[in-house]
């Protein structure tokens, strides 16, 4: 699609209302996607649901996404893709996605010079692309800030992402509520790579729930590196370590696809797995109550629906269906919702492959 070269009225009147409206965080919570409509288009198994706002003016977006090397940062990229193609109005500019900084750095620059309204990034590094985001805030092009944070809240107007220690919290109290009647439960944690700072709030926020259930002890933690190779290899030297225990909380649905190959292959049946994440391969395992994954919680992509919503909204200069407010919030955190066999029918829609 072409890009834009002329910036809307609406933008370059509220270029000094840009810094302001980034610093201050809104709290606001909303739940992922819960649509369980079918859709036929390309990437139907993970499409968000449509938006209920009118038309408005033309408006040209800018993504900058992800090297597309996991489940999960491709389904950013396609739910991104999918959702600008609903509206009629929105042009999107979408780059090819790298995990080089120095690259996407290049790419962003060069949607600031085409032309674009408004930016969606997905930075590389965050802290590293901070400066990027400043430069098309200065330029009066207002940035969503998608997952991986900048460090400066000048450098975006909106940022929207999921919840890690929300992750944590909401898997040790379903395992919690599993074990509660379970004298001297056992429980294992099979984590993300200990050199990001969302494995800590993770686990830290397992821990902070597991601390409510005196009848469960963690017993062991290892590290994966977000691969179905890697979840494979750890969960073998798990197993071999912990000849029993009642529930294992893995970090990620890619890597928890390796850790069900050991486990199958140890023929170990003893205790429940929780996954995380949200991949539909995932869910059709719970729905088919096939193996010891009862339950999965999301970190959804459709994330990246939703930040196209925000950046068409900014583009045309009003705010979003359920709210008040004139102006969009300046920060989205979505629910780290618990998908098992109660209710994973309703979250099948949004699982990625």
């Amino acid at each position: 699609m072409s890009s834009s070269s002329s910036r809307k009225g609406p933008l370059a009147s509220r270029r000094n209302m840009l810094f302001g409206s980034a610093a201050a965080a809104s709290g606001l919570f909303i739940a992922g996607c819960t649509s369980n409509e079918s859709n036929d288009d390309e990437g139907a198994e993970q499409q968000a649901p449509a938006a209920s706002e009118e038309p408005g003016t033309p408006v040209t977006i800018g993504f900058a996404g992800p090297q597309a090397d996991h489940g999960w940062l491709n389904a950013i990229n396609e739910q991104a893709r999918a959702r600008a193609e609903l509206y009629d109005e929105v042009t999107l500019e979408i780059t090819e996605g790298s995990n080089d900084t120095a690259t996407q750095i290049g790419q962003v620059e060069a949607l600031i010079n085409g032309g674009v309204d408004v930016l969606v990034i997905l930075p590389a590094d965050g802290v590293a692309m901070t400066e990027t985001g400043l430069e098309a805030m200065r330029a009066g092009i207002p940035v969503i800030n998608l997952d991986r944070i900048f460090d400066n809240p000048q450098a975006y107007r909106t940022w929207i992402g999921g919840d890690n220690y929300g992750m944590g919290l909401n898997a040790g109290h379903y395992i919690g509520e599993q074990l509660r009647d379970v004298e001297n439960a056992r429980v294992v944690e099979l984590s993300g790579p200990d050199s990001l700072e969302l494995t800590g709030q993770r686990t830290q926020g397992f821990d902070d729930a597991l601390a409510n259930y005196p009848n469960i002890q963690k017993v062991a933690r290892q590290a994966a590196e977000f691969t179905t190779e890697s979840g494979q290899e750890v969960m073998s030297g798990l197993l071999q370590a912990e000849s029993q225990f009642h529930a294992l909380w893995n970090h990620d649905d890619d890597q928890g696809a390796g850790a069900l190959q050991a486990i199958a292959q140890a023929g170990r049946d003893e205790f429940i797995m929780v996954g995380g994440a949200g991949s539909k391969a995932a869910m059709d395992h719970i729905k088919a109550d096939d193996s010891v994954l009862k339950a999965t919680v999301l970190y959804p992509p459709t994330m990246a629906a939703s930040a196209i919503d925000l950046a068409r909204a900014l583009g045309q200069a009003r705010g979003i269906n359920g709210l008040a407010e004139f102006e969009i919030p300046s920060s989205v955190t979505l629910f780290s919702a618990v998908v098992s066999a109660d209710n994973v029918d309703q979250y099948l829609p949004t699982g990625f492959n």
